[in-house]
């Protein structure tokens, strides 16, 4: 099967689009057919453009092709003539007749419902983030093997088992009812959630950031805000989340890809559009009675987007810290919790507090010491250094951490 990268990134939610309605069209139970459906017309498409150049309209060329290749699909494949065509005829007789519906509308409704079909609480969240990947955003496999630090034989069978789970549990392609919404969002943010995470403290591709995947996250977060069903306030907060991170994106890493420490950052490169985006669906959030972590890792993230280094701004980042270590206890969450307290209640505190967390697998628990012990004890700065520099998996990361250690030989 041909994956979508074989076309430019700007026609990988073309693919998805076709997957998702013709996923919907005969069912989730036959996504490979879906799959490979969509593969083959971009397969043509390369072909064909690059012989005759492109057509005027190259979107609703790659519709119209994948439209006929359906059809003739459906038409002339033996395996769907003599195992489904039987089935399908007394169970759902009008798939075969009705015209394969690639209108904005429906490509919508079946991009949604897609979602929360591979988000799933039956398959595992790294299944579902997987799925994603694969068919919401149309990332091939080697780049899901990437994103996970894994292989592609590993990646295949996760989705193939994933996919046969939701086969066994019989789920349909369709948005819940209302009254199971609430209940059914959970998988599907955890998913996002998870995805964006993959791309800001990425380690694939030897990368410290994949903008890729966490604007792939955003999309998706988009399509849910933008459905009465599904825009309740705990999808704000985390668009209001990512929308915070991503405004800093073009001030995180330098020209090489070596990660800039937040105090170092350039606030000039921020984006204070996004930023303004983020403080819209922020207030938004706030509507619901049901406080999540979203809520407060926005809060958060929106404090570091306020410029002025004020003792105001660390308090507060430091109050939601601990209301969100109160709500759901994270390693990660209380190490970035000692630079909120760091900044707000001194170095000596924060080094106290940091050491009790004892995360040795975890370069950043001490580049983090590094920094703190930097104006108090100079050796003992350089020691945690090079053991953040001995276990971080970048070579971005391994070039910022030896540059703090080469400034401190000095």
């Amino acid at each position: 099967m041909q994956s979508p990268e074989i076309l430019p990134h700007l026609f990988r939610n073309e693919y998805t689009k076709i997957v998702s309605v013709l996923c919907k069209h005969i069912g989730f139970e036959r996504i490979e057919i879906a799959e490979e459906i969509a593969s083959e017309t971009f397969l043509t498409a390369t072909e064909t453009w690059g012989i005759k150049g492109n057509p005027e309209n190259p979107t609703a060329w790659l519709y119209a092709v994948a439209k006929n290749k359906a059809k003739n699909y459906l038409q002339r494949n033996s395996v769907f003539q003599n195992k489904i065509l039987p089935e399908l005829t007394k169970s759902q007789p009008e798939t075969l007749e009705s015209e394969i519906d690639l209108s904005p509308e429906n490509i919508y409704d079946s991009q949604l419902s897609m979602m929360f079909t591979v988000c799933h609480p039956s398959i595992s969240p790294e299944a579902q983030v997987g799925l994603s990947l694969r068919i919401l955003c149309g990332f091939g496999i080697e780049e899901i093997a990437d994103a996970f630090l894994t292989n592609k034989e590993t990646i295949n069978k996760r989705l193939f088992r994933a996919k046969e789970k939701l086969r066994e549990e019989k789920i349909s392609i369709q948005l819940p009812k209302p009254e199971e919404i609430e209940e059914r969002l959970d998988p599907v943010l955890s998913t996002i959630y998870l995805l964006f995470n993959e791309g800001y403290y990425s380690i694939s591709q030897n990368k410290t950031l994949r903008k890729d995947l966490c604007l792939e996250a955003i999309r998706l977060c988009s399509m849910l805000v933008e459905n009465q069903i599904t825009n309740k306030p705990q999808v704000y907060a985390l668009l209001s989340l990512m929308c915070f991170h991503t405004s800093r994106f073009e001030a995180r890493q330098n020209e090489n890809g070596e990660q800039i420490l937040y105090q170092d950052q350039d606030t000039n490169l921020w984006n204070y559009e996004l930023i303004k985006k983020g403080e819209i669906f922020l207030n938004k959030g706030a509507s619901g009675t049901k406080l999540t972590k979203y809520h407060l890792e926005a809060g958060i993230a929106y404090w570091h987007t306020q410029k002025e280094d004020t003792k105001e701004k660390w308090e507060n980042i430091l109050q939601l810290y601990n209301r969100l270590l109160q709500l759901q206890y994270s390693p990660i969450a209380a190490l970035n919790r000692t630079y909120a307290l760091s900044k707000a209640n001194g170095k000596k505190e924060a080094i106290i507090e940091a050491e009790k967390l004892d995360l040795r697998e975890n370069h950043f628990y001490f580049a983090l010491l590094g920094e703190l012990y930097l104006d108090i004890d100079r050796s003992k700065s350089e020691e945690n250094f090079r053991k953040a520099l001995s276990i971080a998996k970048t070579s971005q990361a391994k070039i910022s951490i030896q540059k703090k250690i080469d400034q401190l030989s000095k």
